[in-house]
């Protein structure tokens, strides 16, 4: 039997020395760039994160960020003025993300307020959340997880306010999909990995409701970033904070992989912006 989708993410997660190690380096509360080697485990990081807060309307503050792992992408958006919930099905995750949370301080990126954080374990197939609560959903490297991608869009097309936006970072099915190879970041084996094709993608999307304003492949971007990161990773660890912190000594296998999987065009990534 498979293991657990949440035995997946937490099983070499290393809660408190993460907590340790941030108290002790950062003892005035780490910065969003410091924590990014943690939190910010995505394919293109802190400046992806960046890139898909961006396509949020400012005036629409309240964003339910689906799959939010360690909390990067939340703060990030709280520091911009957004009041974000974050939903993870580890549950193990969401307290240590309210812990870093805690001792992170968030200085506003403009000239708001910076927003609120909560945070939610839950299943994305029913959103713990009543209709029309929210002015956009979050997805950043998460809908990969989900083994039914239709029935999630309809939840968040429910909790969404009319004319609400559905933002995503995404990896998808490349053109050479046969030649994924396992592990990686999201999954041990194909048992928890639910990879799209874009076409595929796009048109759950508008089955569900969603009109699709923006679509763009930044593969090529994303091999480039991997390839900075493996660079880094392959060096003595010097660094304060780790992706292996949260996936143990793992995670070179699976960085490697990630490279080759880009490289091979076993799979790619998108960023794709809808309205309901």
């Amino acid at each position: 039997m498979p293991t657990s989708l949440a035995h997946h993410y937490h099983q070499a997660l290393r809660d408190q020395d993460i907590l340790n190690q941030l108290r002790t380096h950062y003892p005035d509360g780490p910065t969003l760039h410091q924590l990014a080697p943690l939190d910010q485990l995505h394919i293109g990081g802190i400046a992806a994160s960046k890139r898909l807060l961006g396509l949020l309307d400012q005036s629409a503050p309240m964003v339910l960020d689906i799959g939010a792992g360690l909390g990067g992408l939340m703060r990030q958006g709280a520091a911009l003025g957004f009041h974000l919930t974050g939903l993870d099905i580890t549950h193990r995750f969401n307290v240590l993300n309210q812990a870093i949370s805690q001792l992170t301080m968030t200085q506003p990126l403009n000239n708001s307020p910076a927003g609120t954080l909560r945070c939610v374990t839950g299943d994305a197939c029913a959103l713990p959340f009543s209709d029309a609560s929210f002015d956009a959903v979050l997805f950043q490297h998460s809908l990969m997880n989900m083994p039914d991608p239709a029935r999630v869009l309809a939840e968040c097309r429910r909790v969404l306010r009319p004319g609400g936006q559905l933002v995503m970072h995404e990896v998808v099915s490349g053109p050479h999909s046969e030649a994924l190879r396992f592990p990686v970041p999201w999954a041990e084996g194909p048992a928890h990995s639910h990879l799209l094709s874009l076409s595929e993608l796009t048109q759950t999307l508008e089955a569900s409701g969603f009109k699709i304003q923006h679509c763009e492949d930044w593969s090529h971007t994303a091999l480039e970033w991997r390839q900075r990161q493996r660079q880094k990773e392959q060096a003595p660890l010097t660094a304060v904070l780790s992706p292996q912190w949260v996936f143990g000594e793992r995670f070179m296998q699976m960085g490697k992989n990630l490279l080759e999987n880009l490289a091979n065009g076993a799979i790619n990534v998108v960023e794709i912006s809808t309205r309901c």
